[in-house]
């Protein structure tokens, strides 16, 4: 439920954003004549991201035995991928995202091109909702969590409430320092997913096993108990690891780490 919720809330907040950029600039320019094919995008994009998630749920569940192990391992290290790719490209735009984003809605404007705006809207909508779905799936073959649902829907009516305070002035939060905390939360769940991807590829047989159990906590934490699911949905806590499954938990951390720091230089 909670990786769920962060899920949700940092990409509606995303989307959200990007489109509250563009309806400000719209208002500033005086161009609030576009203001309904941008929300006929919006509409377009989250329609398409629910026919992804039926799609991609239904193809899902045809898999058993070794093929359904080669298909979770593999959806845990794409959500992975695409989970770290999401946050360093936040990290590269934050600084220029709002002026990137005007520059473009300009540029459509001035070429009288109305349904470019549409599809600048409905591009950004359905990638936020594309990787949402891979997401929640891959938070779904992780965790022993319940109630991903729940949190989902939280997380989204969190962002949607909070998007309109800030357009609205009324709240000031400090949107660097959120998408920083929340990245790092991120950060160890697709570190957590990298793990649990080998070890589905380990069952399957296409990762070597070398070292089964490197060590067992669940005697002192079960991961099957509730502060155990929590962790593991959370964090990627095993209570019995592989050493390849340390090995790429630890390897992925140290890559990302270097990569932030070079972006923060």
């Amino acid at each position: 439920m909670t990786a769920a919720l962060i899920i949700t809330l940092r990409e509606t907040l995303e989307a959200s954003l990007i489109v509250g950029i563009i309806l400000a600039y719209l208002n500033k320019t005086e161009n609030t004549k576009h203001k309904k094919i941008i929300w006929y995008g919006v509409v377009a994009g989250i329609i398409t991201s629910f026919a992804f998630a039926w799609l991609f749920n239904t193809l899902g569940n045809g898999f058993e035995g070794a093929a359904e192990e080669i298909y979770e391992g593999i959806t845990m290290l794409v959500a992975a991928a695409l989970l770290t790719w999401m946050i360093l490209w936040m990290l590269t735009q934050r600084h220029k995202l709002r002026a990137n984003l005007e520059n473009k809605v300009q540029t459509h404007i001035e070429g009288d091109h109305p349904w470019s705006l549409f599809f600048l809207v409905f591009v950004s909508v359905i990638r936020e909702g594309i990787e949402t779905v891979i997401f929640l799936q891959a938070a779904s073959l992780q965790s022993e969590e319940g109630n991903l649902l729940i949190g989902g829907i939280l997380g989204i009516v969190a962002a949607i409430i909070l998007s309109y305070l800030l357009f609205k002035g009324i709240s000031r939060i400090p949107l660097r320092k959120f998408f920083s905390s929340t990245s790092i939360l991120l950060i160890l769940f697709a570190a957590g997913l990298v793990a649990h991807g080998i070890h589905e590829l380990q069952e399957a047989h296409i990762v070597p096993i070398i070292t089964e159990h490197l060590w067992d906590t669940n005697s002192i934490l079960d991961e099957k108990g509730s502060s155990g699911a929590l962790l593991k949905g959370l964090f990627g806590y095993n209570g019995n690891p592989s050493l390849i499954e340390v090995i790429s938990y630890w390897a992925y951390l140290a890559i990302i780490a270097l990569l932030w720091r070079r972006i923060e230089k």
